[in-house]
């Protein structure tokens, strides 16, 4: 892999990373009460959490213009590895061994599929 490769590997992991953190603030955000139903989609988080989104998809475009296609979703599989984790730290969902082995199983189901 060269350096260019690699700098494009690395924006691909920071865009599935900001995706996951949007889901995380998504998900916050879906769980609080609102007073309107104006204010349940024009919120802080929401707006946050979409514009997360928006920027996610434009590093992956770029990113994509420097790896393969087929690589894509291997390394966008790290992101239930991240959300995984982000859920335990923001959302105080427990990390069950039911949610490795799936993860992993994921994981795993990637790999071969792109070998």
């Amino acid at each position: 892999m060269n350096d260019d490769t690699f700098k494009y590997v690395l924006i691909l992991i920071f865009s599935v990373f900001i995706s996951s953190v949007s889901q995380i603030i998504l998900k916050k955000s879906s769980g609080e009460e609102h007073k309107s139903l104006i204010k349940e989609y024009l919120n802080v988080k929401v707006i946050l959490g979409y514009g997360l989104l928006v920027l996610s998809t434009i590093l992956t475009v770029i990113a994509l213009k420097g790896i393969s296609y087929k690589s894509e979703p291997i390394i966008e599989s790290i992101g239930y590895v991240f959300i995984m984790i982000l859920s335990r730290v923001f959302l105080k969902e427990k990390i069950t061994v039911r949610k490795v082995i799936g993860n992993v199983l994921i994981l795993i189901g990637i790999l071969v599929f792109n070998i």
